[in-house]
């Protein structure tokens, strides 16, 4: 307080100062010869100022000095009086305290045991009826659970061997089908050898035009029946403008209706090998050869590509391979005209594999038309087994969690067993903190066994 009293004369002093320099020096703007003599006069007045002050300072730190001791010496005397007495309480309070927490050990010891020990009865009942429910409870949930798999187990396996038997009555049917078809091509290839066994020549046969054309539409149907399953295909097929092709094949969309029709310039083709014949008239020959392969070309596109009934090309049957090689390997030109009249040339061997292509084609759009079923039944197969998965997984967390429940009422026993054998060996808190803390969980303790009773 003095400090502050010094410290406050000191800054009005030099606030005073301060203002008689301001005043000096606003005196100086007004007059340079009165600033010199105020000049003089305020140096006089400083001096004077300071010496007083010097002394003032002087005296006043004598008189906080003398002060200052005298206050060190008297609160000197009474904080030795005060530690006295507090020393004296001090004692005085030990010792009760002593006494006190004696009486408290033996109370708290007997109020403990007993508390304890009921709480600990009624605990290990608790626990144990709560693991009995538990129990219970888990195996009923399995039983349930596992009640529901085997259900659900059945009911798949039964939907997975329905399944697999329609699949196998399909294939079983399948391969009575590919039979009764081998034994259609055995009928018919034993139709064919005694045919050929009974034709005395092939030239004398093929001589006429209409054994030509008949060996040719037998050999065609042979083939188209050999390859195509029956409803792909129909011989001797009329179209709506009259005309009659030797087959027609039924394909998809967009190709859609093919006609195939079977043609056979044999006569012109041996007389362009006659070595009889002079070379005039085997270059005679060619060309009329070249002419009527040119003028089936003609009929079959005219006849049998019709718009918006049949497919914007037709099939030229040519029953001799070696006819058909002639054609492809020394006259590209009649087969260039046949292109571009969309006719296309087949013999025997390419019939086959073009017949092959169409079977596939056909195989395609009937396994597409199956597609969807075959989607839904996996599709719900699928949902099938997400539905178990499911449930496998919600059984897992159950099974889990009741280990898991199980574990901690172990840890719980444990805890209980070690909290009986402390107070049996009497391993008490010697602390009077934690004695204390011990008799608060008495307290509460007996606050909540009567309501567990109760429960």
């Amino acid at each position: 307080m003095i400090q502050t009293i010094t410290l406050l004369v000191a800054v009005a002093i030099l606030f005073i100062m301060l203002w008689q320099i301001f005043r000096v020096s606003q005196q100086e703007k007004s007059s340079v010869d009165l600033q010199q003599v105020m000049s003089q006069q305020l140096e006089d007045k400083h001096r004077a100022m300071l010496l007083d002050f010097n002394d003032g300072l002087n005296k006043l730190g004598d008189r906080l000095s003398a002060s200052s001791n005298d206050i060190s010496d008297r609160l000197r005397v009474s904080v030795a009086a005060e530690l006295q007495a507090t020393r004296d309480a001090m004692q005085a309070l030990q010792l009760a305290q002593n006494t006190n927490l004696s009486l408290t050990r033996e109370t708290v010891l007997e109020k403990l045991h007993t508390t304890l020990a009921e709480q600990g009865k009624a605990e290990q009942e608790l626990i144990q009826s709560t693991m009995r429910n538990a129990t219970l409870q888990l195996t009923a949930s399995i039983e349930a659970l596992t009640k529901a798999v085997d259900g659900r187990l059945e009911q798949i396996g039964g939907k997975v061997s329905e399944r697999l038997d329609e699949g196998f009555k399909k294939t079983n049917q399948t391969f009575v089908d590919v039979m009764a078809r081998l034994a259609t091509i055995d009928e018919a290839q034993k139709k064919i050898d005694g045919l050929t066994t009974n034709v005395v020549s092939l030239q004398e046969l093929l001589g006429d035009k209409r054994s030509r054309g008949a060996f040719g539409e037998v050999q065609l149907e042979a083939l188209v029946r050999n390859v195509l399953p029956v409803n792909s295909f129909a011989m001797q097929y009329s179209f709506p403008n009259g005309t009659r092709a030797d087959c027609a094949l039924f394909l998809p969309d967009p190709t859609g209706t093919v006609a195939v029709d079977s043609k056979f310039p044999l006569e012109n083709y041996h007389r362009m090998f006659d070595s009889k014949l002079s070379e005039v008239e085997q270059l005679a020959a060619e060309k009329q050869f070249k002419l009527d392969v040119k003028k089936h070309v003609d009929d079959i596109a005219n006849k049998y590509i019709i718009s918006n009934i049949t497919s914007d090309g037709a099939v030229m049957f040519i029953p001799a391979e070696a006819v058909f090689a002639e054609l492809h390997a020394y006259h590209a030109d009649v087969i260039e005209y046949a292109m571009n009249k969309r006719v296309w040339v087949v013999s025997p061997t390419t019939l086959m594999a073009v017949l092959n292509t169409a079977r596939a084609v056909l195989k395609d759009v009937e396994t597409r038309k199956q597609v969807h079923v075959i989607k839904e039944e996996l599709g719900k197969l699928s949902k099938d087994f997400g539905r178990f998965d499911v449930r496998m997984k919600k059984l897992a967390d159950n099974i889990r969690q009741a280990h898991e429940n199980a574990q901690e009422v172990h840890i719980s026993s444990q805890k209980i067993s070690n909290r009986f054998a402390q107070i049996e060996r009497v391993e008490l808190a010697k602390n009077p903190a934690d004695l204390l803390d011990i008799i608060d969980d008495i307290g509460l303790d007996d606050d909540v066994l009567p309501n567990k009773k109760e429960s």
